[in-house]
């Protein structure tokens, strides 16, 4: 009796271990297109970078402001030295010295230098927001594409499935005619030709799959290994803005237009800079000091207050070659922006015409797939009836096979091409 309850209190103990210890498989994530760019947003390195330099300009503004103020110091000197003899002190002479100082320093005119810079600073700023923006702008374009990517290769791989599934039971077909005496051996050797040109090309297209998965993993922040069940599939959505109202949106709204503005006004502030050195500099100083021969060296007080101008009468000519760089550095700046400008404006441009083209190969490519898949049912019908050839049903169903490749490459560009204009437009991320 004690050995067979011994025996049950083992196996049960087992039991509750082989169950802990049991390895728990997580399902595959689910995702749908606004989920990716929310996870993308929060995991991406490419936002936390920009934030991060966002961040360090927004100090660079208080150090800017911090050269204008005043600033107080406070230096404690010590000192001991000797005096060598002389004829009326035959002897070394030791001194000790304790000196306290307190400096106050006021820049009271720096002819715009400082000033000039406080501007840029807040331009570089600017600058850095509209980075930001622009970073969360090309992440989302990223992982919209990459998620489009998943899908087109998730449609191939079922497009090659469905058929290789036409070819394999149309061999069927042909091998049981074949054994019957009713087709030559050609027809059964160009069916497994045609065969395992259908597989191959599944084979080809899971690895595609396997790899867009694993680069959308990568934009997201997740394990490259991690399986995915993305929600959304392709649509269409008609676009109903005009290419000029595309346009008009882009150059008010795409951050580069706006920072190439900050750009320019940041070398505009660069000559200011450059133009200060033809004008004097005034700070004020105020001083304390206390001083005596023991610590702490407080006894002795005297102080001071001095108001001092320095105008540069002469640099070699430093001043003006600083200004020249500065003229042509902003004429350089100008010319950047509205390469800028014509470049985004000729990206809009070819999206949205990209996009239009693609909207009219999804309606003939739809028609397409329904005359295919209604002829490689005539076709089959036929040869099963003896009154058709193995060949028209090998190019039926190659012909419906391309016939979805082109509908789902229809969809793609569209969709692709669409998530690139409002990128090129500056539509802002939420």
């Amino acid at each position: 009796m004690k050995l067979s309850q011994r025996c049950r209190i083992t196996l049960i103990s087992s039991l509750v271990i082989a169950a802990l210890c049991h390895p728990v498989f997580a399902g595959p994530i689910e995702l749908t297109l606004d989920d990716s760019i929310k996870l993308a947003l929060k995991n991406n390195y490419d936002t936390k970078i920009a934030e991060a330099n966002r961040e360090q300009y927004a100090w660079a503004i208080k150090q800017a402001k911090a050269n204008k103020g005043a600033a107080l110091t406070y230096a404690h000197t010590s000192e001991r030295y000797n005096t060598p003899p002389t004829i009326y002190t035959p002897n070394y002479t030791y001194t000790n010295t304790f000196d306290n100082q307190l400096s106050l320093t006021f820049p009271v005119y720096s002819g715009g230098k400082l000033e000039s810079k406080i501007d840029q600073a807040k331009l570089d700023l600017t600058v850095a927001d509209l980075d930001l923006a622009t970073a969360k702008q090309q992440l989302k374009l990223n992982v919209v594409t990459y998620y489009f990517n998943v899908l087109e290769y998730r449609n191939e791989v079922r497009n090659c499935q469905e058929t290789v599934n036409n070819y394999t039971e149309h061999l069927n077909l042909v091998n049981n005619k074949y054994r019957l005496g009713m087709v030559a051996k050609t027809d059964v050797l160009s069916s497994q030709v045609n065969l395992a040109d259908g597989q191959d090309s599944l084979i080809k297209a899971q690895n595609n799959y396997n790899n867009a998965v694993a680069t959308l993993n990568n934009a997201l922040g997740l394990p490259h290994g991690s399986e995915l069940s993305l929600k959304d599939d392709f649509k269409y959505v008609k676009n109903t803005q005009t290419l000029e109202e595309c346009l008009n949106y882009a150059e008010n709204h795409r951050p580069e237009i706006a920072q190439y503005k900050a750009k320019v006004a940041s070398a505009e502030a660069d000559i200011k800079i450059a133009k200060s050195g033809y004008r004097p500099t005034v700070d004020l100083t105020a001083q304390q000091d206390w001083n005596d021969s023991h610590l702490p060296g407080t006894e002795n007080s005297n102080w001071l207050v001095k108001l001092t101008a320095s105008f540069n009468l002469f640099d070699s000519g430093l001043t003006d070659s600083q200004i020249h760089q500065a003229d042509y550095s902003l004429t350089k700046v100008r010319h950047q922006a509205n390469q800028k400008r014509d470049s985004i404006l000729l990206d809009v441009r070819q999206y949205y015409l990209s996009m239009y083209e693609a909207e009219k190969r999804i309606e003939t490519s739809k028609v397409s797939v329904n005359q295919a898949s209604e002829n490689l049912m005539i076709e089959k019908a036929k040869y099963n009836l003896g009154a058709g050839t193995n060949i028209d049903v090998l190019d039926a169903v190659l012909s419906l096979d391309k016939a979805k490749k082109n509908y789902t490459l229809a969809l793609y560009d569209y969709n692709t091409a669409k998530a690139s204009l409002e990128q090129a437009m500056g539509i802002p991320v939420k």
